[in-house]
């Protein structure tokens, strides 16, 4: 059995389970621009750094080029033996078209003796070929093509040497015989979206007897390389963890959830802009701070700053905690960021800097980061697989559109939630208030009151059942009691407000 050898990519070997199969043929096929080139390089830069002999064969990118892309990403190709192969020349001269004897089966034989060669005198055992689109061209037959293709598997199967063939699609029909020659292949694509970065995208077609990660995987082209980001398979993820309840820090919260929230399962706080979802989910981030848990927040929608100063107004000052490494503000930019990228991030969060809640603010924000928004429930479905897993308490925020009376949701995610939390805007007497329920909560028993809350400075402060009031979910209220009492609106924990006293309400 071969050894496996890396790819100089850890996100592709993390999809290969641990590399190629040495000395073996394998295709990186793409269309211009999607990373072929600097993928290749990485390939003989981890041969170089194992002391192994790497050879670079060009027919379309010149040595100045490829010496250009690794100074853009901060390498060096000291160690590697770029050969560098110029179309011949009389395929430039218009003269030669004419001739009866076209010269092609000759020059292209010249430039594969050229290449046998340069890898006899050098016994590389790394070997990258760019690009097939010129062996194409100069092969003027598929037929001829396909011997040369073949004449170059035969030449290194009788050598100690892996070689990968990159191939820009030129031709206007996939080029299937290619795949059935080579060990592997792996594709490389660049989508436009209609706004924002574009996206690129790797998918391993085919690799005879090694077990692959399949499907499309997200990736980056950063300085050093290309950054790939394995599609996330939450089976693969599991630990033991306790499953108690994560408290809040406010016990009249807590209560109304049966307890609180259990660590391994996710919430969704669904509710009109600035009812105060944000918020609600801020109190369990400072009240794990003091617990000395760690917690990372993904800021869609707000700057790092915004959250801070609106924490701070609610009586919760998260600079010690930032400063502490407690808590983590990452701020996102949905028009830049991929799906795959996310998912790594929250990985990176749980596994390395041990995150025990996440809060996701908010899913209009990732739903605008999806190309496909088809796909967002399928990828939601897996990253909290994942994290309930490995006992992580997620809260997602979902804002619906609208304000007051009839509000619409923008995507349909509650039945992934473990536990619902319902946040509305009511009028009652000319004035607008703020009411919560919990509407879902699989893992227990929990109140299936309707509570006012206020947001003060000194947090979110909940009052009592609303009994005396039907229609609060819908907006319009219409009080049926007598003089129940609601939030003072001067002190937060007073009750001499009397809906009684504004009749007319």
């Amino acid at each position: 059995m071969n050894p496996r050898i890396s790819t100089g990519s850890e996100g592709l070997d993390d999809i290969l389970g641990g590399g190629l199969d040495a000395d073996r043929v394998y295709l990186y096929e793409g269309r211009p621009g999607t990373g072929k080139t600097t993928l290749a390089l990485q390939f003989l830069l981890e041969g170089v750094r194992h002391g192994e002999r790497t050879l670079y064969v060009t027919l379309s990118e010149t040595r100045v080029e490829l010496f250009g892309v690794a100074e853009r990403h901060g390498w060096s190709l000291e160690g590697i033996d770029v050969f560098e192969l110029s179309a011949p020349e009389s395929l430039l001269d218009p003269g030669r078209e004419l001739t009866v004897l076209h010269p092609a089966e000759m020059e292209l034989n010249e430039t594969t003796k050229m290449v046998f060669d340069r890898v006899t005198e050098t016994n590389p055992t790394r070997v990258v070929f760019d690009s097939l689109s010129e062996m194409r061209l100069l092969a003027q037959s598929p037929l001829r093509y396909r011997r040369q293709i073949l004449g170059l598997k035969h030449f290194f199967a009788g050598r100690s040497c892996t070689v990968i063939l990159l191939d820009d699609l030129s031709s206007s029909q996939n080029d299937l015989q290619v795949h059935s020659i080579s060990h592997g292949v792996v594709l490389l694509e660049q989508l436009a979206i209609d706004y924002g970065a574009e996206r690129r995208r790797l998918r391993v077609i085919k690799m005879r007897g090694i077990k692959f990660r399949g499907g499309f995987h997200d990736f980056t082209i950063e300085t050093g390389g290309l950054a790939i980001y394995p599609r996330l398979i939450a089976a693969e993820h599991h630990r033991d963890f306790d499953n108690s309840f994560t408290e809040s820090g406010n016990p009249d919260l807590d209560r109304l959830l049966g307890g609180g929230l259990e660590r391994g399962t996710n919430t969704l706080l669904i509710g009109a802009a600035g009812v105060g979802k944000s918020s609600l989910a801020l109190t369990y981030v400072m009240e794990a701070a003091e617990r000395g848990e760690h917690s990372v927040l993904f800021a869609f929608d707000e700057g790092a700053s915004t959250i801070r100063a609106r924490a701070k107004a609610l009586g919760m000052d998260l600079t010690a905690a930032i400063e502490a490494g407690l808590v983590h503000i990452r701020q996102v930019d949905p028009a830049e960021l991929s799906p795959g990228e996310f998912a790594q991030q929250v990985r990176h969060e749980v596994e390395v800097g041990h995150a025990r809640i996440v809060v996701i603010d908010s899913l209009n924000g990732y739903l605008n980061a999806m190309p496909d928004g088809r796909f967002l429930v399928l990828q939601m479905h897996e990253l909290l697989s994942y994290m309930s897993q490995l006992g992580v308490l997620t809260i997602m925020i979902l804002a619906q559109h609208g304000l007051v009376g009839t509000t619409e949701t923008p995507l349909d995610i509650s039945y992934l939630s473990d536990s619902v939390v319902l946040l509305r805007y009511f009028e009652v007497a000319g004035t607008i208030r703020r009411a919560l329920s919990v509407v879902k909560k699989r893992s227990g028993p929990h109140e299936h009151t309707i509570r006012e809350f206020r947001l003060t400075a000194q947090g979110i402060v909940i009052g009592a059942p609303l009994t005396q009031f039907t229609g609060i979910l819908s907006g319009t209220p219409v009080y049926t009691g007598g003089p129940e009492p609601l939030l003072n609106e001067a002190e937060p924990d007073a009750t001499t407000y009397h809906p009684a006293d504004h009749a007319e309400s």
